[in-house]
């Protein structure tokens, strides 16, 4: 990508009014743009990392049997009555009415949308168990929607859902699903900052989990515990000061944001939507689910917060929006003819570039902007460069730079970005 045609504009002053370094960093360097409270438009660069975070996430969910499917934003307002869900979570959900005055909801979840439509699908013990999810927006009504992407009204949610025959294997999947995600944070870059976290199930069951990244940003408070390192919400540890697991009662407190969470449903669902399946020995039974979340903006969100220094963003390479930034430092024609030699080379080679070919902009601007942007790996070429046949080469996350040839350039970044 050119980046004098790039659809972006920087800001290279920070926000004062944004509440979080990754509200501040995001719109500041081109990644998004904020209609209104809660509401935020993804740029090129913003949905380039985006859709490399849906990709983890698919490949993830892919490789432990979920197949992808899409269902409607637009729901009947009918179903959620079934649920009484209509009520319970009036305050969050968005009403509207159609022709002939038909009643909708726009959805904020999909559990009144995937238990009707597996009703049609699974009728006896031989279809189970069954695992779909899809990748879809998600709308609720935040009342005080805050921090960029962390808080928002209209999100990008992967939405899991499990459907079992017996208690057993429900809880062998979720724990499937929960190392799933495990790995998912790994490859984002979060995963040392991140907890699987025991919440309250609710209606559910005992336990559900959350899946917290400390940030000094988040909202939510997590209690880790001294001894044996498992973490508790706040709601759980009101109710019972010592640790679940191994009793002790001394915690670090941590402020954090969850970027996921899991809870095994039981038949809350299936009950209300008479999702029933002949057993082995001929009887109907209720089927149990399971339902499993991960919000792509927030975590977008979350992997800024844990990683950038007072210059900008660190993206890390399985997410950032491209692998190399070349920035052309000089002013005639030698340089620009190397430089999109460089540039034309790398793509042929499958790897994602953005060329600075802006010739306006002085050398200090490109690389404030660069280091803004965040992308791993900058090649800067520059008479000074080419009058030893080589680049420098510099890592976003280091301050050192180091020369390369250019006839050994395409097999160092193949190697390092």
């Amino acid at each position: 990508m050119l980046q004098s045609k790039l659809f972006y504009k920087t800001v290279k002053n920070s926000h004062s009014k944004t509440e979080s370094a990754s509200h501040d960093l995001l719109t500041r360097a081109g990644y998004i743009d904020q209609l209104m409270a809660g509401v935020y438009s993804f740029l090129p660069l913003g949905f380039r990392v985006l859709k490399n975070i849906e990709n983890i996430i698919r490949k993830n969910m892919e490789e432990i049997g979920g197949q992808e499917i899409l269902m409607p934003v637009l729901q009947p307002k009918e179903n959620w009555v079934k649920t009484d869900r209509i009520n319970i979570e009036k305050e969050i959900i968005f009403l509207l009415k159609g022709n002939g005055n038909k009643e909708y909801v726009l959805g904020p979840t999909h559990e009144e949308v995937i238990t009707p439509l597996t009703k049609k699908v699974v009728f006896s013990y031989r279809d189970l168990p069954i695992y779909v999810f899809q990748i879809q927006d998600k709308l609720r009504d935040e009342l005080r929607p805050k921090s960029g992407l962390l808080r928002v009204r209209e999100f990008l949610m992967k939405d899991l859902y499990s459907f079992h025959a017996n208690q057993a294997d429900l809880d062998k999947y979720y724990e499937i699903v929960a190392k799933s995600y495990n790995k998912i944070f790994k490859e984002v870059g979060i995963d040392k900052i991140t907890y699987r976290t025991l919440a309250s199930g609710g209606s559910f069951s005992k336990y559900s989990d959350e899946f917290q990244a400390i940030t000094n940003a988040g909202e939510d408070t997590i209690y880790i515990c001294k001894k044996c390192g498992i973490a508790i919400n706040k709601e759980i540890k009101s109710e019972n000061p010592t640790c679940p697991k191994c009793k002790a009662n001394e915690f670090e407190e941590k402020k954090a944001i969850e970027v996921g969470n899991i809870f095994k449903m039981g038949t809350r669902f299936s009950n209300p939507f008479e999702l029933k399946f002949t057993d082995r020995d001929g009887q109907d039974k209720s089927v149990l689910m399971g339902c499993y979340g991960i919000g792509l903006g927030r975590l977008m969100g979350a992997i800024v917060e844990a990683s950038h220094d007072e210059r900008g963003i660190i993206w890390p390479k399985s997410v950032a929006p491209f692998s190399v930034h070349i920035i052309d430092l000089g002013k005639g024609k030698k340089e620009k003819v190397a430089a999109e030699k460089l540039y034309k080379d790398l793509q042929k080679e499958s790897i994602s570039v953005l060329y600075d070919d802006r010739y306006v902009k002085s050398a200090g601007e490109k690389f404030a902007e660069s280091d803004l942007i965040g992308i791993p790996l900058r090649v800067i070429v520059s008479e000074k460069t080419l009058e030893k046949k080589s680049v420098e080469i510099k890592e976003r996350r280091r301050d050192s730079f180091k020369l390369v040839k250019i006839s050994s350039l395409v097999g160092y970044i193949k190697k390092n970005a």
